[in-house]
């Protein structure tokens, strides 16, 4: 048994199991990981099995989240909107959006929380802390899904922080921070709801169309939202003590590597670019090699120069050229001009710039010697987001509490967290993804990556609590 499975095991038998046989109970009883087809699986501690949380906190115990009750919550959640490939059409503002909408919000309610949609469509529970003086710790995710997408991106986050409340009101655990749930609205369509939170939602937003057919301002209508009210959403900076937020990682690198809970340093900066190269149009037949001024060539010594310089630059910056058109774009015809997109991303955007302005540089001797010219067009961009130093280490201390293997990285992709770190300081937990397969049915996480991710959340929760 390699290092990192043990330590999953390990971990799930933390939860208040720690006699060698109840250990190798677990380790009998454990369901191997699979395909997500059809049928959502789970396996783990058996129904009513005992826990820390559930056994309290007399004996010494630490309180650990129940891996039964997670895996019913998670199997549950992943029927909303379920299609026949075995993922979910869950997208933001359809009916099975609303559902299960309507589900979090009861299980909520039983933990103790008091729910309410906010003006930007956001499910906000909240409760109580011993000091009503200080602002509350928030932590949750998103429900909503992408077209054909998976079960486990958004409703791990959500799932975790549901059964890191029901934890906390089945032990009888009182926080010292008032706590908020947040499931936030229209993820996948652009983060429309923790953007509002910090005042970044544009008017010409709402009259964008969305997946479920509505356009974003009928959609927030119809999940309890008010878009003509979205200012009076808005958070100011420091009313959030500090936000967390668990994730699945959506790339490959933590399951190829081993690593059962990263670190995420910050969230990527992206900046794109419309890259134009001029070169003159000719017959394709007449005009010898040696007198031509083709674009084409330009773009694609450009694509070279843009991976090279990026793969030269030490840090973790990607460049990426995503698309590329052609004019006059005939077979016979020598293209004139192409254009081409270019997309940066780091954890800084100073260092998008650096990247950027170094491919520049290396660019224009390759464009006088192809006989063609560039010119650059930035038409988009996404603010980095670092994580709190502090909250990095209070993730890392709880993995390693619980014998697990943490490593420190950025993330790729986008994620509510980036919104909110706008407003409070934000740290944010990813599991692996199988074979990095997001936003498709086969996306799948192990079941005791997901219970690993869960305590985590929690021991870095009442670690941030009593700090």
């Amino acid at each position: 048994m390699d290092r990192r499975h043990f330590a999953r095991l390990s971990a799930v038998a933390m939860g208040g199991l720690t006699l060698p046989g109840e250990l190798a109970a677990i380790v009998a009883g454990w369901a191997l990981p699979g395909g997500l087809k059809g049928e959502y699986a789970w396996s783990g501690l058996p129904p009513g099995a005992p826990t820390a949380l559930d056994a309290g906190t007399a004996a010494g115990q630490a309180l650990a989240v129940n891996a039964a009750r997670l895996g019913e919550h998670m199997r549950t959640l992943s029927t909303f909107g379920r299609n026949a490939s075995g993922g979910i059409d869950r997208v933001a503002f359809s009916d099975a959006n609303i559902d299960a909408l309507d589900w979090v919000s009861g299980l909520l309610a039983e933990a103790g929380f008091s729910p309410e949609i906010d003006f930007a469509g956001n499910l906000m529970a909240r409760r109580p802390g011993l000091d009503s003086d200080l602002p509350p710790l928030m932590f949750g995710s998103h429900i909503d899904s992408v077209p054909g997408g998976g079960n486990f991106d958004g409703q791990v986050g959500s799932m975790g922080a549901l059964e890191v409340a029901t934890t906390l009101a089945a032990a009888g655990h009182n926080t010292r921070h008032p706590l908020t749930v947040a499931i936030f609205s229209n993820e996948e369509g652009g983060k429309t709801g923790s953007r509002a939170l910090a005042g970044e939602v544009e008017r010409f937003e709402l009259d964008i169309a969305t997946a479920s057919g509505f356009t974003i301002g009928e959609g927030l209508r119809r999940i309890g939202g008010n878009p003509e009210r979205l200012n009076d959403a808005r958070l100011a900076p420091g009313s959030i003590a500090a936000f967390l937020e668990l994730h699945v990682e959506q790339g490959g690198v933590m399951d190829s590597d081993g690593i059962d809970i990263g670190v995420v340093e910050g969230i990527v900066g992206i900046m794109r670019w419309n890259v134009t190269v001029e070169g003159e149009t000719n017959h394709a037949g007449t005009t010898p090699m040696d007198r031509r001024r083709d674009a084409m060539v330009g773009a694609a010594r450009f694509v070279d120069v843009a991976h090279r310089t990026t793969r030269a630059i030490p840090g973790r910056q990607v460049a990426t050229v995503g698309s590329l058109q052609a004019e006059p774009g005939a077979p016979n015809v020598i293209p004139g001009r192409v254009t081409l997109t270019l997309e940066i991303r780091d954890l800084s955007m100073e260092g998008i710039e650096r990247t950027f302005d170094a491919i520049r540089e290396q660019a224009e001797p390759m464009a006088e010697e192809a006989g063609v010219s560039l010119s650059y067009d930035r038409f988009y961009t996404s603010r980095a987001a670092p994580t709190e130093p502090r909250i990095r280490d209070l993730i890392e201390a709880s993995a390693h509490d619980l014998a697990l293997v943490a490593r420190r990285m950025p993330s790729g992709a986008g994620h509510d967290a980036q919104s909110i770190a706008l407003l409070a300081p934000v740290g944010m937990i990813f599991v692996p993804s199988v074979r990095g397969i997001s936003h498709a049915p086969e996306e799948h996480t192990e079941e005791a990556d997901v219970v690993n991710g869960a305590n985590v959340l929690l021991r870095t929760l009442l670690s941030l609590d009593q700090a």
